[in-house]
């Protein structure tokens, strides 16, 4: 399973311009993770932060035990072994063909023969989808190609943690769909931590266990995808639903004065411009079929189940509506009485008996077949 990583007050300057400040988030160990911001927002250099190919200027970064920010190089070298990352170009040799990029890192870090990188190597392309282009240089193959060549690298240690940096990146609309599915199969097939940074809104709708945003120097928030897919927080939901309407601009955030003029344009029946508001959580992505399921994927519901009761109301219905009738019956949902086995605060009634609180829900508490 992959690492957890832990992020507390994270800070982040360039002279006098502050990138991004007290950040705190954990990224669950083998779960998918997105990080979501406009242009310019630093989400980029938070994944050389995490890393430590960046200092941050306080705050601690903290994996397997290891606050990375602190730690001496010797053993930031080691914990970076930890990680695989794919960068925005893929970040080939030019010189070199696929195979000796892939082979690269193995070469430089290990002492393994050549008979054992060579099926290292092949092993990965063909987890990838380049099999047979090994000889190729990164110059004779597509943009897409080239992604899935550094995706194979950065595999080749084999990583607790896979760090994307806009892995869709001058990718058309299929090309992204099929990087995004690599990434879910990988994760099936590794139950690595992975945390991709994108501006893709469809990426963000489908592929993570979890999602994040920066914006205005913070992150907004940062917490499971039902949270952020079912936000009414106003830089959240224009994100999400591309719209022109709300607090990112342009080049900067915009002044009530706009905003209000903005949404008074809306209101009087005009288009702005944007998407049509999306509603609804919408499903996620699975591994191909014949590759294993995602492991994650039980231990996130436990994990989200935990913590029902400290989520937003849209959130807790779009968690309990996706469960199955199998699941609701084992987290308690569907049984009127039955105490739920996962710790909350102490109240009175079921899990069940909360849920059918909420403001809109449309679950009723019952004994099992009564239609709860």
């Amino acid at each position: 399973m992959g690492a957890e990583v832990v992020v507390e007050g994270l800070t982040k300057s360039f002279g006098r311009q502050t990138i991004w400040r007290d950040v705190t988030l954990t990224l669950p160990p083998g779960e998918v993770s997105v990080l979501l911001g406009p242009s310019g927002t630093g989400k980029s250099v938070f994944l050389k932060s995490m890393i430590g190919l960046l200092k941050p200027d306080r705050g601690r970064c903290e994996i397997n035990g290891v606050d990375i920010v602190t730690c001496s190089e010797r053993k930031l070298y080691e914990i970076r072994k930890m990680f695989g990352v794919l960068f925005q170009d893929g970040a080939l040799f030019g010189s070199m063909s696929l195979y000796d990029n892939v082979a690269f890192p193995l070469r430089e870090h290990t002492r393994k023969s050549e008979s054992e990188i060579r099926r290292l190597v092949l092993e990965k392309l063909d987890m990838t989808g380049l099999s047979g282009a090994e000889g190729k240089l990164p110059g004779e193959i597509s943009g897409g190609m080239r992604k899935r060549a550094g995706l194979a690298r950065a595999l080749m240690l084999d990583p607790e943690i896979i760090l994307c940096d806009e892995p869709d990146s001058g990718l058309d609309p299929v090309r992204t769909s099929y990087i995004s599915q690599l990434l879910i199969d990988l994760n099936a097939q590794i139950d690595a931590t992975v945390l991709i940074v994108t501006h893709n809104i469809h990426v963000a709708r489908t592929i993570p266990d979890n999602i994040g945003m920066l914006f205005r120097r913070e992150l907004v928030m940062f917490g499971p995808r039902e949270v952020l897919l079912t936000s009414e927080e106003p830089a959240v939901k224009q994100f999400l639903n591309g719209s022109r309407i709300g607090p990112i601009g342009m080049s900067e955030e915009k002044d009530e004065a706009t905003m209000a003029a903005e949404q008074a344009h809306v209101d009087a029946g005009h288009h702005d411009g944007g998407t049509e508001e999306v509603r609804g959580i919408g499903p996620q992505a699975e591994p191909t079929p014949g590759l294993p399921q995602r492991q994650a994927v039980r231990r996130r519901k436990d994990r989200v189940m935990r913590i029902l009761h400290t989520l937003p109301a849209g959130a807790q219905r779009a968690i309990v509506d996706s469960l199955t009738p199998a699941e609701r019956a084992d987290y308690g949902v569907d049984t009127g009485g039955r105490p739920s086995p996962y710790p909350r605060p102490a109240r009175h009634g079921s899990l069940a008996e909360e849920i059918a609180k909420l403001p809109g829900s449309s679950w009723q508490t019952g004994p099992p077949g009564s239609g709860a």
